[in-house]
């Protein structure tokens, strides 16, 4: 277990919630594997109705903290098992209705697992970002598959490969939010979706989420293991390490400023 996901299961409620804020909630393998843990033991526990997701501090999250995960990547064609394909699997195999509450930014897989959220709530000013392309990557938690599907094509397009930003009402529009929230109402709202889901007969809201789910799996997990393909393969090419490396100089650029 990590010390930065604060894991609680109270009520039936199963919450999980960033809890890096001095990184802007950057998951590390340690926190995918927190993560992967908690929604791989909700799916056999009768007792937990609900899971939620949020982040502390100013943002969702930033993302992948790409010192910690380069780090952890396997070299391509290795047979191993990382903590973020484990998270993305058990996101995909999860029977328990999710919930996730996004403010500030959400960076990377910080958007990308919305698409696997039965409900988004994203409170008004925050900002949804892909930049794989820009990090000379490509997506994954099979966004390439899920997003044409909300989106369609040519959106999905915009914000895959332009990288364009997804304020809170086009992420309504294009259906990858559930609910659009007032500044400083995210957590109200959160607990009253939450409330209104668990006041509901138990057994019927799991068969309705897995038939609003059923046949997914099978094509989500096909999906996610060739981006997993894609992305460990990228991550050794000049073009990441180019990028990364831009990356890591502005950001130390905007320190020293």
């Amino acid at each position: 277990m990590s010390e930065h996901v604060q894991v609680t299961n109270d009520g039936g409620v199963l919450s999980l919630r960033l809890a890096r804020p001095e990184r802007r909630n950057a998951i590390t393998v340690a926190m995918y594997s927190a993560l992967a843990e908690a929604v791989e033991g909700a799916a056999g526990d009768p007792s937990v109705r609900v899971i939620t997701i949020s982040g502390e501090g100013a943002d969702f999250t930033a993302g992948n903290d790409l010192a910690d995960f380069l780090q952890a990547m396997p070299a391509p064609g290795a047979d191993v098992d990382i903590p973020v394909w484990r998270f993305l699997r058990a996101l995909a195999h999860n029977p328990v209705p999710l919930v996730a509450a996004v403010h500030g930014n959400a960076v990377g897989i910080g958007t990308t697992l919305l698409l696997h959220c039965d409900l988004v709530l994203v409170e008004r000013g925050a900002r949804l970002v892909m930049p794989f392309v820009d990090l000379g990557l490509v997506p994954e938690a099979a966004s390439s598959l899920l997003l044409p599907r909300f989106a369609g094509r040519r959106a999905a397009a915009r914000h895959l490969l332009l990288g364009e930003p997804i304020d809170a009402e086009r992420a309504l529009a294009l259906g990858i939010a559930s609910h659009v929230v007032e500044p400083g109402e995210l957590s109200g709202a959160l607990e009253s979706v939450v409330a209104a889901l668990i006041a509901k007969p138990a057994e019927a809201l799991r068969l309705t989420q897995a038939l609003l789910r059923r046949g997914e799996s099978p094509e989500i997990l096909e999906r996610m293991d060739l981006e997993n393909g894609h992305f460990a393969e990228r991550l050794t090419s000049d073009e990441v390490r180019q990028a990364i490396a831009a990356f890591f100089a502005a950001r130390a650029g905007t320190k020293s400023a």
